[in-house]
């Protein structure tokens, strides 16, 4: 078999991928980014289609895709625009819940194969949610393979009627070292002036302003933070709806908390933190997981969803909207170097166990050529 990343023989043209993509999911984005530069390397052909403002922050034309702007709508312009730049794709592969439910719209009535990744479950609570399982339905149904970031996810898909449920390899890129264009101990200090971090810990939370991210939980456990001499000072990076009753609480209670709305420099957050913080009810394949541990940040995190596979042991693992027993934990750590250097130690070890960019790519290629190579007779 020809595979789809060299030259055919017979002069076949390259192959031809559109990477659809909703751009509000960091970690998606992020995939997208680092596929595409793989994808075109090995001789693909990608369409990136996407907000505006992804390009803009992720620069997939930078890694020589073509852009499409597609807003973050199922409103019908914009499945035809969808429409329009799958017309001469040879695949199609859909990134998070609702851009791949606009892909199926987009692609109905035509055999185009679709590829799926779910990089998290898409949240809601009420009438909302059920709208979303309906959803989950009609697109792991459609699609002719699913890529889940983490076992639950391959489970979940394969419970809700995919014909194709696989385990994904999904890298996030490490840091490079200081000498490389890393963060350097200057801007460390730099970035910690800036927070308001010059006396006491930093403890770092990422993630948008939302009910399941348990900030509710991080904000109950910092009451007890604050009668530390001295106090860590916690700060989050992300927007969303649950700031204003967010910032009442941490003026109400005299909190040590700040909340840094959307930052596009976390890299220098994670780097210039002492301890690294997902309180979330829901994760798969957490991003600020893989970062800390990539930074050499110890990370204290809920035991949820795919975060035990993700980091085995070297991470410290509390049980979900237990406030005191994630308070009880950081205070341990601010108080154990040697604790906090084991775990930085197994978060080395840890992060060299998931998948390199390369071998991601090699996996979604092989999905690829399964099915769009003829299947030659013997």
């Amino acid at each position: 078999m020809t595979p789809a990343s060299s030259p055919s023989p017979h002069g076949q043209s390259p192959l031809r991928t559109v990477q659809v993509l909703g751009g509000g999911n960091a970690g998606s984005s992020a995939h997208v980014r680092s596929l595409t530069a793989g994808l075109v390397a090995r001789g693909v052909k990608v369409t990136v289609c996407a907000p505006y403002e992804a390009d803009h922050a992720y620069d997939f034309t930078g890694a020589g895709a073509d852009h499409v702007p597609v807003p973050r709508s199922s409103d019908p312009v914009s499945v035809a625009a969808l429409r329009t730049a799958c017309a001469n794709a040879d695949l199609v592969h859909a990134h998070g819940l609702h851009a791949s439910f606009r892909t199926v719209l987009a692609l109905s009535g035509r055999h185009t194969p679709l590829v799926v990744t779910w990089h998290d479950r898409a949240h809601a609570e009420g009438p909302r949610a059920h709208l979303l399982r309906l959803l989950e339905r009609r697109v792991v149904r459609t699609a002719a393979v699913v890529l889940g970031t983490s076992s639950d996810l391959v489970d979940l898909a394969r419970r809700t009627g995919a014909r194709d449920a696989r385990l994904a390899a999904v890298s996030v890129p490490g840091p490079r070292t200081a000498g490389q264009g890393g963060v350097s101990e200057r801007r460390r200090a730099k970035v910690r002036a800036e927070l308001g971090a010059t006396a006491g810990p930093l403890l770092l939370a990422v993630g948008s302003l939302e009910r399941h991210r348990g900030y509710d939980v991080l904000l109950d456990a910092a009451r007890v933070w604050r009668s530390l001499e001295p106090a860590p000072l916690v700060v989050i990076a992300g927007e969303g709806p649950l700031r204003a009753e967010l910032q009442r609480r941490i003026e109400d209670e005299g909190l040590p908390v700040r909340l840094l709305g959307r930052r596009d420099d976390v890299g220098d957050l994670i780097a210039a933190a002492d301890l690294a913080l997902l309180p979330s009810r829901r994760e798969s394949r957490s991003v600020l997981a893989q970062l800390a541990l990539h930074a050499r940040v110890p990370l204290v995190a809920t035991d949820v969803g795919g975060i035990r596979e993700l980091v085995g042991d070297a991470a410290e693992l509390v049980p979900y909207a237990d406030a005191g027993a994630l308070a009880e934990r950081v205070v341990r750590l601010l108080g154990d170097p040697g604790r906090c250097e084991e775990l930085r130690d197994r978060g080395t070890r840890q992060t060299a166990t998931w998948p390199t960019e390369d071998e991601t790519v090699a996996q979604v290629l092989s999905v690829y050529d399964e099915l769009t190579q003829p299947v030659l007779p013997l």
